[in-house]
């Protein structure tokens, strides 16, 4: 594999799995990956317990923040090359979507 490749987690809340995603990859993938977490609806904060095993795991959280994922589809947020939904929910979002710059769960646009 050659080169270096940005991920991004989708979530509902982006206040856990997608967090903990993003901070497991950032640190596993390195050098080859960058990896971006968000959700369709952010909570606005990150769960005390995804905190809790991401600091048990040895894994950095500074700058881990909920996000929206639209952030990601401004003009010069970062090209994903992988999009990941981690819970039904925001996998049916996408899904819903117009065609976007990620295209469509399941299907190309």
């Amino acid at each position: 594999m050659q080169g270096r490749y940005n991920v991004l987690f989708l979530c509902t809340g982006n206040s856990a799995r997608s967090i903990m995603a993003e901070a497991i990859m950032n640190h596993r993938g390195r050098p080859n990956f960058t990896a971006y977490s968000a959700g369709s609806y952010p909570s606005g904060f990150i769960r005390p317990e995804a905190l809790k095993q991401l600091e048990v795991a040895h894994l950095p959280t500074k700058g881990l923040r909920s996000k929206n994922w639209d952030e990601f589809a401004k003009p010069g947020a970062p090209e994903m090359n992988f999009v990941f939904t981690v819970c039904d929910n925001a996998a049916k979002e996408v899904a819903e979507r117009p065609c976007n710059r990620y295209g469509r769960v399941g299907e190309g646009c």
